[in-house]
């Protein structure tokens, strides 16, 4: 099959300045069983092509996109694990490409047995301004059902060495309602990581995501999921991190005042964002792509001059407007009142009634208390 051409057809308007940059990195050291993302093993491919690549892709797409950028994430996969020499090439060849000086963030995920000081540093050197910390659980039992392959002394000197490198937006990724996750186990993780003083806090609850070896065990009876347990370890966290002074503003995501995820805040506005790499997703001018998941061939179209984008979609009015509302309800600023959007008001009133959401005198619906851990049911009536 021929692939899409790499320019937009001549009838597709071209973006306005996008201010917002998505790099992927899909490497990992070990693959976590509960992982969705596209990612794998380095093996030979986290090499110096596989950089000049992502630069050369950068350059492809700066023949029709203009960047101003705001912020800039590295995620994966482990950003971390890519070698000094990589990292090097990498920001040094994007700074030739972009100006970075006037990000107000750049973000990198970081696996904790991936660094070292020399590597904090170096990050903290290149303009890295914000590291979450992929902990999970500081419990030696959770994170073997995670399949983690680092203990929580590993994570806790991981956090200190970012400190002493002198980062001051760290933030730490946790999962809860993991099979055998008691509530002591989550409370523990909890004050364990308010003990560090991280500036972000991401709880995840943990999903059965499509082609990992979890849901297969899952389907197989082998991992239980349990909604009560949800609900309870997703409210533990609330209650605890909101008295501790973190500001609760996505549905899985806690910040000191201030230090709240530009990036992450970006795409839940539905604001136009360039992914590059392989399995990266972007949305620009109502069209979407998602960057060929595959590593090896990534490299070689790349490096071909041939087309790396599949999936190619145009979104209408009607589905950016759906996929805002869903994003938005999560969030503390809330959503519009979705009535016209297919959303009776008879729908939007009973939802009201039942406490789980409210409107605000600016006809913005926002999520109550109780109506927070049930934000995907919430969100199936309303659409």
């Amino acid at each position: 099959m021929t692939p899409p051409p790499t320019s937009p057809p001549t009838d597709t308007p071209l973006p306005g300045p996008v201010r917002h940059l998505y790099v992927h990195i899909p490497f990992c050291r070990h693959l976590c069983p509960y992982c969705g993302f596209y990612k794998h093993l380095p093996g030979k491919l986290a090499n110096r092509a596989f950089v000049d690549a992502l630069l050369a892709e950068l350059a492809e797409r700066l023949r029709t996109v203009s960047l101003d950028l705001d912020t800039v994430f590295f995620g994966g996969g482990t950003p971390s694990l890519l070698s000094p020499a990589h990292l090097t090439r990498l920001f040094e060849g994007l700074r030739e490409r972009v100006d970075l000086s006037a990000a107000r963030e750049i973000s990198l995920e970081a696996n904790p047995a991936t660094f070292d000081r020399k590597k904090a540093r170096l990050l903290r050197d290149f303009g890295v301004t914000r590291v979450t910390l992929g902990v999970q659980s500081w419990r030696p039992a959770v994170l073997a059902t995670l399949g983690r392959d680092h203990t929580p002394e590993q994570a806790a000197a991981a956090f200190r060495t970012l400190r002493d490198a002198g980062f001051d937006n760290l933030g730490v990724d946790l999962i809860f309602s993991v099979p055998g996750q008691s509530a002591a186990d989550w409370r523990a993780d909890l004050e364990t990581t308010a003990g560090l003083e991280p500036e972000h806090v991401s709880a995840y609850n943990l999903t059965y995501e499509e082609d990992t070896a979890f849901l297969s065990r899952h389907l197989a009876g082998e991992l239980d999921a349990d909604e009560d347990r949800d609900i309870g370890h997703f409210e533990m966290a609330l209650d605890f991190l909101e008295a501790r002074g973190f500001r609760h503003y996505e549905t899985s995501n806690y910040a000191r005042p201030g230090r709240e995820s530009l990036h992450n805040q970006a795409y839940w506005s539905g604001a136009d964002y360039l992914g590059l790499g392989p399995g990266a997703v972007s949305t620009l001018a109502g069209e979407r792509w998602r960057t060929v998941a595959d590593t090896a061939e990534y490299v070689r179209r790349v490096h071909a001059g041939e087309d790396v984008r599949t999936e190619v979609e145009r979104l209408s009015p009607a589905d950016l407007a759906l996929e805002a509302l869903a994003m938005r309800l999560r969030t503390a600023e809330g959503a519009p009142d979705p009535t016209g959007l297919g959303a009776g008001p008879n729908r939007v009133e009973s939802l009201i009634q039942q406490g789980w959401i409210e409107k605000t005198p600016e006809n913005r619906l926002i999520l109550t208390r109780a109506g927070k851990p049930l934000v995907d049911a919430i969100l199936a009536e309303l659409v």
